[in-house]
C-alpha cells in the first residue's frame, strides 16, 4: 500500500465522519429557537434550549478541528502528487 493511498483512505475517513458531523449539527440547529417567549411554566423550553446549546458547543469544535485535519491531508495529497509529477518529469 502506498503512502498516497493511505492518505487518500485517511481523507476519505475523515471526509465521513466531518459529514455525518455536519448532519448531526444541522438537526440539531433545526431544533434551536431563535427567540423564547416564556411564562413561569415553561421553564422546561428553556432547558432543553440550554441543552441544546451546550450540545451545539461541543460539537462545533470537532466539526472545525475535522474541517482542518481534513485540509491538511488535502494539502499533504497534492502536494505528493506535485513532487511525484515533478521528480517524474525533470531529468536526472
Amino acid at each position: 500500500m502506498t503512502p498516497m493511498f493511505m492518505l487518500l483512505i485517511l481523507l476519505a475517513v475523515l471526509l465521513v465522519i466531518l459529514v455525518v458531523l455536519l448532519i448531526y449539527r444541522s438537526t440539531l440547529e433545526m431544533h434551536e429557537d431563535d427567540q423564547l417567549f416564556l411564562g413561569s411554566g415553561e421553564s422546561q423550553m428553556a432547558r432543553d434550549q440550554e441543552e441544546l446549546q451546550k450540545t451545539l458547543g461541543k460539537v462545533e469544535p470537532a466539526v472545525r478541528w475535522l474541517g482542518a485535519l481534513s485540509g491538511v491531508v488535502l494539502l499533504a495529497i497534492v502536494g505528493m502528487w506535485v513532487y511525484g509529477g515533478l521528480s517524474q518529469a525533470l531529468p536526472k
